[in-house]
């Protein structure tokens, strides 16, 4: 019904309190954790709960990531780095990504997207504009990533940053507004944030031809 509908649209259909945790423990700590959970919930249409189910949880901290643009230059960046998580991809592990980084405790995404921009980037940022925030995989995964878009004055080509304490070894991009159609059908994007990012790009640039 449109009732059903406008609040799905709002909320959904049951909320925290429709899961009981049994059991939680920890199975591995290091950069991420593991948890095994065992729980029960609510199920759609019947007003019992779930067999008792066994869930391994991976916690991974919040992040953020930021797509550089400008309108001006008429330009964009991305980086490129190697992916422990790509290691079997059929091409490369190699992978190009919008900035990102993990925020330290207290940290706001905004503040963290300020950082990461100097340390990846060398770049300052402005009109800071926030687009989503969102689970990458919360089949399995914890982690809440919070996605922007901002401009700053891009360098007239690409560059190398190290950070050799953190194990990173990265290589900005900048491309032309006019490769991006290219670089979105070619296959060689393989995350979701700098897909998601991209997307927003285009319909960016389409809006401001439409306004000219």
């Amino acid at each position: 019904s449109l009732t059903v509908l406008m609040t799905i649209i709002k909320q959904a259909t049951y909320l925290k309190d429709a899961v009981i945790i049994e059991k939680r423990e920890h199975a591995f700590r290091g950069f991420i954790q593991v948890e095994k959970v065992s729980l029960r919930h609510r199920l759609f249409g019947q007003d019992h709960y779930s067999k008792t189910l066994q869930r391994e949880l991976v916690h991974r901290p919040e992040a953020a990531g930021v797509l550089i643009y400008n309108d001006q230059q008429q330009q964009f960046a991305l980086i490129e780095q190697f992916r422990i998580g790509a290691l079997d991809d059929a091409a490369s592990p190699w992978q190009l990504e919008i900035i990102a980084g993990v925020l330290d405790a207290d940290e706001t995404p905004e503040t963290c997207l300020y950082r990461e921009a100097q340390e990846e980037a060398g770049c300052s940022l402005f009109d800071v504009q926030p687009l989503f925030s969102f689970y990458p995989s919360a089949g399995a995964c914890s982690e809440l990533f919070h996605l922007y878009v901002a401009q700053a004055e891009l360098p007239a080509s690409g560059s190398i940053f190290s950070m050799p304490d953190e194990g990173e070894n990265i290589q900005l991009h900048v491309f032309d507004y006019k490769d991006l159609n290219q670089l979105m059908t070619t296959g060689r994007l393989k995350n979701a944030p700098v897909i998601m990012a991209l997307q927003w790009l285009q319909q960016h640039i389409k809006t401001l031809s439409d306004v000219k």
